[in-house]
């Protein structure tokens, strides 16, 4: 099932660019106090590194993603979800824009 949306949230309204524009989001924070963001990468291959936990959530579009310390290349597509450990990092290939959301935790 796929996010559509979040209702009573705030949104911290500068955008968070990363990778020359390649990977925009939002942050946004819900009435209980959890914090995700909500954001689009565009066609590249880039590596993130991870503090905490993270979800990320295909609202539209695909990539593919290879964790660390493996040498397989995954594939997530609308309504699909991938998990990354805290303290790690991934690789995510996109062809077409990918829109997601990053649950921290």
């Amino acid at each position: 099932m796929t996010t559509e949306r979040f209702d009573g949230v705030s949104v911290a309204t500068k955008a968070n660019v990363y990778f020359d524009g390649k990977c925009v989001s939002h942050s946004i924070t819900l009435a209980d106090g959890t914090k995700k963001s909500v954001g689009v990468i565009l066609p590249a291959t880039l590596t993130f590194n991870t503090a905490a936990p993270e979800i990320m959530e295909c609202t539209a579009g695909a990539c593919e993603y290879k964790l660390a310390g493996s040498d397989t290349w995954a594939k997530s597509a609308a309504g699909e979800t991938f998990s990354v450990p805290g303290n790690s990092s991934f690789q995510i290939r996109v062809a077409e824009s990918y829109h997601y959301i990053c649950h921290f935790g």
